[in-house]
């Protein structure tokens, strides 16, 4: 890692991810997960397909954190697309490696790195693909910190994930948390809209569109942002 890792936000899931969790995540979502894992995991790519045609088809992309390589198969489907993977554990794209097919490994390029702190120069990658990370970082500061950093290393566009307010799944979920005992350590956030909208526009970006998992139901979305020029 660079010279700031010291400033890198500490996110406590993050350090769980061994060679053998990484292993049993990888065969969790590709192998031996439910029914409804099997067809959230379809509806997530088909979305993911979708908010990268709303991007222009970028020519270049990095999926930061990469995992197991959830996305990879339809991120190679843009045959003259040059890949990048990164995760800020090893262990993830090693395993991604090594279980994926050959022929859609060969057209990454793997790197560790943080999504607070990633090791590359200003405007390296025309595109970021970040899928199921910003639903974990509850901090503004934190927030504010990746999304100027994704701008810092995109030349045009960021797609990311997170779980937002205004549907069905979000009042539930609010609903059972009023019920709960407030536990010290939280690890999955909801953001209000208005908030996380005004954030990524602060940090730079103007927002292109959304893509919902399912609108009005489901917490899922993925915004779609553009660079300032």
């Amino acid at each position: 890692m660079s010279e700031t890792d010291k400033d890198v936000p500490e996110l406590e899931f993050s350090e769980k991810y061994t060679d053998e969790h990484a292993r049993e995540y990888y065969h969790k979502h590709n192998k031996t997960g439910s029914l409804w894992r099997r067809i959230s995991n379809w509806r997530e790519i088909v979305i993911a397909r979708k908010a990268l045609k709303l991007a222009g088809n970028p020519s270049a992309v990095l999926d930061l954190p990469s995992g197991t390589g959830r996305f990879w198969e339809m991120l190679a489907e843009k045959k003259d697309r040059k890949l990048f993977a990164a995760d800020y554990n090893p262990s993830m794209y090693t395993v991604g490696m090594e279980e994926r097919p050959k022929e859609i490994t060969s057209r990454f390029e793997t790197f560790q790195a943080s999504a607070f702190d990633i090791p590359k120069p200003d405007n390296f990658v025309e595109s970021i693909f970040c899928m199921r990370l910003l639903h974990h970082i509850g901090e503004r500061d934190d927030r504010m910190k990746m999304f100027r950093e994704f701008h810092r290393v995109t030349s045009d566009t960021v797609l990311i994930s997170l779980w937002v307010d205004g549907n069905v799944k979000a009042r539930k979920r609010f609903a059972k948390e009023a019920k709960r005992d407030k536990k010290k350590y939280q690890n999955r956030f909801v953001q209000p809209r208005e908030r996380v909208e005004a954030e990524m526009r602060e940090a730079g970006f103007d927002i292109v569109d959304h893509v919902d998992f399912l609108k009005h139901y489901a917490m899922w979305r993925i915004y779609i942002l553009r660079k300032k020029s």
